[in-house]
């Protein structure tokens, strides 16, 4: 990786700036792609953005930015692309502060924005470089997702094109499924989400491997993860009908579908088993009744345990021994069981309590 330092004032970087959701965002002269294909949208607040241009006005020192040189002598932005944009928007008129526009600016004031310089290292190398690079440097401010990184190196036109079902502000997977998924879009959340449910369905060890092939296949869109994603939701939509948010957002769709997918399972039967374990104290994890309904494991639900106090009184019961092996232990080689399970209407009471040895427990799970 070569990389020199060079200093580069504002009127320089912001010369035919312009930053659009489609064409892209460029600047100094359009020789710079401020947003490539591996970076993040413009994620700064009001007042992130702000504070930029404020350390320009005061002329006060911002850390160093980093682009990379193509062959064909333009540059794609490395770091920097947060901290650019807030500058070329200000001086371009995008925004004012309070009643401040740079157009409101004296002379003299936007003479000295304009030649303030800005430290820029200019890099030369391959892709894994740059993102080896990319990952080295990124260690302050608004710091990039594991998706964002991974973008770095496997920029090509399907991701570009799966950026558009998935990173935009009010894309089609925040519009039609966002009830469903954790995160932001524009911070590549649900890209990540959509490519590790599609590696699982491929039995791929990881989503870079799908991503990479992807790029070196050529593939020209991201139709096949966009399609794989609504079959997704059309399943779910269909077992479980009825929404509810603060049970069923951020779960592990995908992975459900890959597995169960092709079972048959009735919408009404299903409703009324929710109704009924939402409302069944033992069930202390609500949040894992879907997939409890979906593979039978009990698991999920984290079912109520025996308190210290229940296990003592029915190990005092038996003597100490096991119910099952007979053998005698100490308290703490023991285990609380219930002797009416829960799948037979058994409750988390002292009178359903027993003592088992942690062999016979373990024997007792797997039967």
């Amino acid at each position: 990786m070569k990389i020199t330092m060079n200093e580069i004032p504002v009127r320089e970087v912001a010369e035919k700036f312009f930053d659009d959701p489609e064409q892209g965002c460029q600047g100094y002269g359009g020789k710079l792609n401020i947003r490539p294909a591996f970076q993040r949208e413009f994620v700064y607040n009001e007042t992130q953005r702000n504070e930029v241009v404020n350390t320009v006005m005061k002329n006060f020192p911002l850390n160093v930015m980093y682009w990379v040189r193509s062959g064909d002598g333009n540059f794609e932005m490395l770091d920097g692309q947060q901290r650019t944009i807030s500058i070329c928007q200000y001086v371009t008129g995008g925004f004012s502060m309070g009643y401040k526009s740079f157009g409101s600016l004296t002379d003299t004031e936007r003479a000295q924005i304009l030649d303030y310089k800005l430290m820029i290292y200019i890099c030369e190398g391959t892709d894994k470089e740059k993102l080896d690079w990319f990952n080295i440097i990124n260690i302050a401010g608004e710091k990039l997702t594991h998706q964002e990184a991974l973008n770095a190196i496997y920029a090509c036109e399907w991701l570009t094109d799966a950026k558009k079902y998935f990173s935009k502000n009010g894309c089609p997977a925040y519009s039609l499924y966002g009830k469903y998924l954790n995160g932001r879009a524009n911070r590549q959340d649900y890209l990540e989400t959509a490519l590790k449910w599609i590696s699982d369905r491929d039995s791929l060890i990881s989503h870079v491997i799908y991503m990479d092939a992807q790029k070196h296949n050529h593939t020209p869109d991201a139709l096949e993860l966009w399609k794989y994603f609504e079959a997704v939701f059309a399943w779910v939509q269909k077992i479980f009908p009825k929404h509810r948010e603060k049970l069923m957002k951020g779960l592990q769709w995908g992975f459900f579908y890959n597995r169960y997918g092709d079972k048959n399972f009735d919408a009404a039967e299903l409703e009324e088993k929710i109704s009924r374990l939402i409302k069944d104290k033992e069930v202390t994890n609500n949040r894992g009744i879907y997939e409890y309904l979906l593979s039978g494991d009990e698991r999920h639900l984290s079912l109520r345990s025996f308190d210290d106090d229940q296990k003592f009184e029915a190990y005092e019961r038996q003597g100490g021994k096991c119910v099952r092996c007979g053998k005698k232990f100490e308290f703490k080689q023991m285990e609380g069981d219930h002797i009416t399970p829960w799948s037979k209407g058994g409750k988390t009471v002292s009178e359903n309590c027993q003592m088992l040895c942690k062999s016979c427990n373990r024997r007792k799970s797997n039967i």
